[in-house]
């Protein structure tokens, strides 16, 4: 049954896109900057094309800022039917692919790890126990989401080459369930050889194939069994970046490119607005102060990751799904495709949502600043009856959203794991009910 809904949503999904596809939507989007960046953009894409097709490095300008394989790989684009749109239409429907697949696997995933730690549970937290009737549905909803998707949709009809970076930080997702540690590492530096900041994403994937490899708890992150196996992970990712990087140089005959990409990310010299956090700051900042604040802001999108990897070291896969939400939130060009990439994943953690305490407070955040984001855009920029304070408050209200699920997520994740171990009733010593307020 969950199979047949499956297919049946897969191609449900397709027949949207295809027919928004022969409407206006598309070339709207493709301007739209909450849905394209500087960096995902298909029409700065196109330019690049047109450099190279005129013997000019692309790199020579200030509009390209693909990498120099994903420029001759993105080729292949015009062969498909629909041209473009046929070719993001096919990634989309291998995002669903990785999807099923990862839902599927996560399944299992859960299912072995409560088996482990189910001697260690409360004999009171029986209610919070998963089985496999419970789970069943989760890639049939996992593909729902994605497939009925607002994000996902308009990510695809506006050729947005984030994309692509998010089916590579799938398929790095699902072997790393499937305890691939090669694949896992290459399609990880694919990632961050395309946007950058995926790299973080190395540290809960070192730390579950240690945690894999270790044969019998507890598991120790001192000994020379833990230097030798994150020695490995990290060093196979290396070599796949270092491969990457020295690919590009070959293609290209120059490092241009690494200014022209990993510079214009980390610099931000772009200040078209959008919803993230950048553009406002820093087209108030005095330029003496810019490369400070450009370090502090930058540093927003890493600084948790050692925090978080010490809190949630036995839990890789989670700490995974929070570093791509934080990435998403702090990096210096988000767009919409960033956000379809952690609601597509978000089901995978369907089991703490009894615990969400700000669902409608966040859920309303979102719809409100989706819906407000293109009209302020208009007022401010076209119709002149506002200017760029009204904008740049509705993507706070965007980043403030995103901040308040993110934070309810690991709430919820960390209070269901304390009733796994404590039981769901908690009394004080009069026998009244006791309030829990996690540290």
């Amino acid at each position: 049954m969950a199979s047949a809904g499956v297919y049946l949503l897969g191609i449900f999904s397709v027949i949207i896109r295809v027919v928004l596809m022969n409407t206006h939507l598309p070339k709207w989007l493709r301007s739209r900057n909450e849905v394209v960046t500087p960096i995902t953009s298909w029409e700065n894409v196109e330019e690049g094309f047109s450099l190279q097709s005129q013997l000019v490095s692309p790199y020579t300008g200030d509009l390209f800022h693909e990498t120099p394989l994903a420029l001759r790989s993105l080729k292949i684009a015009h062969y498909f039917p629909y041209r473009v749109s046929g070719f993001f239409l096919f990634i989309d429907v291998l995002v669903m692919v990785f999807l099923y697949k990862i839902a599927t696997a996560f399944v299992n995933y859960l299912l072995c790890n409560q088996e482990e730690e189910k001697k260690n549970y409360s004999l009171k937290a029986k209610s919070l126990i998963l089985t496999g009737n419970y789970l069943a549905w989760l890639p049939l909803t996992i593909v729902g989401v994605h497939a009925l998707n607002p994000f996902s949709i308009m990510t695809t009809l506006a050729a947005s080459t984030a994309a692509l970076t998010n089916l590579a930080v799938l398929i790095a997702f699902y072997n790393m369930i499937l305890g691939n540690r090669f694949l896992s590492t290459l399609f990880l530096a694919v990632a961050s050889y395309q946007s950058l900041y995926p790299i973080v994403f190395i540290v809960p994937v070192a730390l579950h194939f240690y945690k894999k490899s270790c044969k019998s708890p507890p598991v120790s992150y001192t000994t020379k069994e833990s230097v030798y196996s994150f020695t490995e992970t990290l060093s196979i990712f290396g070599l796949f970046l270092g491969l990457l990087g020295g690919f590009s140089f070959l293609a290209e005959r120059s490092w241009d490119f690494v200014f022209s990409t990993y510079g214009f990310i980390l610099s931000v010299p772009d200040l078209t607005p959008n919803i993230g956090v950048f553009w406002y700051f820093f087209t108030e900042m005095f330029e003496h102060f810019r490369t400070l604040f450009v370090c502090v802001f930058q540093l927003n999108a890493v600084i948790y990751t050692l925090p978080l990897a010490i809190k949630f070291t036995e839990k890789p896969f989670f700490l995974l799904y929070v570093l791509i939400f934080i990435t998403s939130i702090f990096k210096s060009y988000p767009s919409y495709g960033d956000t379809a990439l952690y609601f597509s994943l978000l089901p995978l953690w369907s089991h703490v949502f009894p615990y969400m305490r700000n669902t409608l407070v966040v859920g309303g955040m979102y719809i409100c600043s989706v819906v407000l984001a293109p009209i302020l855009y208009h007022l401010w920029i076209f119709a002149g009856s506002a200017n760029a304070n009204f904008y740049f408050a509705i993507t706070l209200v965007y980043s403030t959203a995103q901040i308040f699920l993110v934070t309810d997520i690991v709430f919820a994740y960390l209070r269901r794991e304390y009733d796994l171990y404590h039981g769901t009733e908690h009394l004080n010593p009069d026998g009244t009910k006791a309030r829990i307020k996690l540290d």
